[in-house]
């Protein structure tokens, strides 16, 4: 059974974006941006919402050719680029970069995929495609990195569920700027 984790920049009051899906207030530093950059080194499947691969393949194949890109971007870029990716939508028609392209239902896609030996773990983002697998149950990990931002509204980190979910924290780091990182597992 592979794991499957949860993980998003959230402003302090439990926004991935602000309204309008402004990302502006959770650039990240050098440290923060170096963790990202190994989890995604890590993961073994990345499982993404329209949105955000629309967000993610619009910069990253190419990240590393532009100029000034720092030593950090080319590595992200390169890992990014590699890392076995699948994308949920019904209205995308082509991916590239090692990426998979899944139009049918996403909740028994990813219960397949969780069933799978090998591979290593599984992230998901978008909140739609989050919210679904939340919604199911098959979120094992949380992985929350909270900036000291209120940004008042937008996309939320979490939806509305029919049933409470317990979870064990069994992480915490701060990143400069305030920035704290809080991992939890879900207890089942």
């Amino acid at each position: 059974m592979r794991k499957l984790s949860f993980a998003m920049n959230t402003s302090l009051d439990g926004y991935i974006a602000a309204p309008g899906d402004d990302l502006g207030w959770s650039v990240p530093s050098d440290e923060l941006f170096q963790w990202w950059s190994d989890r995604v080194d890590a993961t073994g499947l990345a499982l993404y919402g329209r949105k955000l691969w629309e967000t993610m393949s619009s910069h990253w194949p190419t990240a590393d050719k532009q100029p000034g890109a720092t030593p950090a971007a080319i590595e992200y870029a390169g890992r990014w680029r590699d890392m076995p990716k699948v994308v949920f939508s019904s209205t995308t028609s082509t991916v590239d970069w090692n990426t998979r392209l899944v139009t049918g239902d996403a909740v028994t896609e990813i219960t397949r995929l969780k069933a799978g030996d090998g591979g290593g773990p599984m992230d998901i983002g978008g909140a739609t495609l989050a919210a679904a697998a939340m919604r199911a149950g098959l979120i094992d990990e949380y992985v929350i990195v909270t900036h000291p931002v209120l940004v008042g509204g937008g996309t939320p980190f979490f939806t509305a569920l029919d049933n409470w979910v317990n979870l064990s924290l069994v992480e915490t780091r701060t990143f400069p700027e305030g920035i704290m990182l809080t991992r939890y597992e879900t207890r089942r």
